[in-house]
């Protein structure tokens, strides 16, 4: 599947094309399963067109950033790529490669990798918690959110609370060892928080839906408490913090992003390895959502934009 244009989920093809070839420290993986991310949306949308980051070369191009398959040495692996994971082959390079143990599905291998190394280094790298410390989570329900809830109790957190958009999601988000779910919107979140956290602020916000409710969301930390913003799905832009708004309450602002991360240290490693044995041993459930053929990552990005998902997507050659 790729795109000429830049645009909604409508200007993506199914098309032929030759068959892509490894260079060095690479290798070609026949694709199992592609996994679907709201940053496939934002490429081709045209919002990674600048920066250190922007996707690489002229158009067309093939978006997708994570696989899993076979290469051909007979090894079942899970990788990340920067593009091009929308096919039925990809090339990968090996330092952004990991062997899936045999209990581990490719469905559930594709969540541990762009969502699941979020989801980790959010709480362990940045918000660092602490054994007790309360957590919100917002949107619970989705990839990253339903892993940062599973991984806040499996590092320690005292007390999770998630944010899910309706009474579904929020008994989902519960099954999943939340401490209590909210609806989360701007409107009297300070007030939902502080109720289910028994009338204290909180230690720890992960938010990814930005706008409003990301400045709202500061007024219900507490001392030291630290928020980490790694998207805006609301597509809103938040009000601007200033430092004496931080230094007031001692609490912290932070950004993070996978990519730089990656892009740096390679997505396999000691974090990953960690995410495939909880997974392989039941202790972590990644989300599998819904499955599409590849032909359909049209609708599939069009689910996604709407919330009418819940888990990982992924795309089927």
């Amino acid at each position: 599947m790729q795109y000429e244009r830049f645009g909604g989920p409508e200007v993506l093809q199914e098309v032929e094309v030759a068959d892509p070839v490894a260079g060095p420290a690479e290798t070609v993986v026949e694709v199992e399963a592609a996994g679907v991310n709201f940053g496939d949306i934002k490429e081709i949308a045209g919002e990674l067109r600048e920066g250190p980051h922007a996707a690489k070369g002229p158009l067309p191009r093939i978006p997708g950033m994570e696989v899993a398959g076979r290469t051909g040495d007979g090894r079942r692996v899970v990788g990340y790529l920067r593009q091009g994971g929308y096919a039925a082959k990809a090339v990968v390079a090996e330092r952004d490669l990991a062997v899936l143990p045999q209990e581990v599905s490719a469905g559930a291998a594709l969540a541990l990798l762009v969502q699941g190394l979020t989801a980790y280094h959010l709480l362990r790298s940045v918000a660092r918690v602490r054994p007790g410390e309360s957590v919100v989570v917002h949107s619970g329900a989705g990839g990253t959110g339903g892993l940062a809830v599973q991984l806040a109790r499996e590092f320690g957190a005292g007390r999770v609370i998630a944010t899910a958009s309706t009474d579904e999601k929020r008994a989902f988000v519960l099954g999943l060892g939340a401490d209590a779910a909210i609806e989360g919107t701007a409107e009297g979140y300070r007030e939902q928080v502080l109720e289910a956290n028994h009338g204290r602020p909180v230690d720890i916000i992960l938010d990814a839906v930005g706008g409003p409710l990301l400045d709202v969301a500061l007024d219900s930390l507490g001392l030291l408490g630290r928020l980490v913003t790694y998207g805006a799905s609301s597509r809103q832009a938040a009000a601007a913090v200033s430092p004496g708004r931080l230094a007031v309450a001692s609490s912290a602002l932070a950004g993070f992003w996978l990519t730089p991360l990656i892009t740096r240290d390679g997505a396999g490693g000691r974090a990953l390895e960690e995410l495939l044995g909880l997974t392989a041993r039941g202790r972590l459930r990644p989300l599998a959502g819904g499955e599409y053929d590849m032909a359909q990552a049209t609708r599939a990005h069009a689910d996604l934009l709407g919330r009418r998902t819940k888990g990982k997507l992924v795309l089927l050659p």
